[in-house]
């Protein structure tokens, strides 16, 4: 895991991650499964210029999904919470739109 591209995949945007964003300087990403919270401290810090102070990270397990009789199941994923520094400039994923 070299590319800040690789390890970040998308940001994740639900009721929950928009909440965090405001009102505790958290921001929501989906990343690499193999990624360790040092990759994903360097390529935030790398794509978005700012210092980040604090990387959690979880495993979501994939549903299982049916359509009809057959069931099928999606993959599962990697999230990680990540805390921006004291005096950093809150991120905007929609600036350009």
């Amino acid at each position: 895991m070299k590319n800040a591209a690789q390890v970040i995949l998308a940001p994740v945007i639900t009721e929950k991650s928009t909440g965090l964003k405001e009102a505790s300087r958290i921001l929501c990403f989906r990343v690499a499964r193999k990624a360790n919270k040092i990759e994903i401290r360097h390529a935030v810090e790398q794509l978005f210029k700012v210092k980040v102070a604090e990387v959690r990270t979880m495993n979501a397990h994939g549903k299982v999904k049916r359509m009809g009789r057959y069931a099928g199941r999606r993959s599962d994923w990697k999230k990680a919470y990540v805390t921006l520094a004291e005096g950093q400039k809150m991120i905007e994923y929609f600036e350009g739109a």
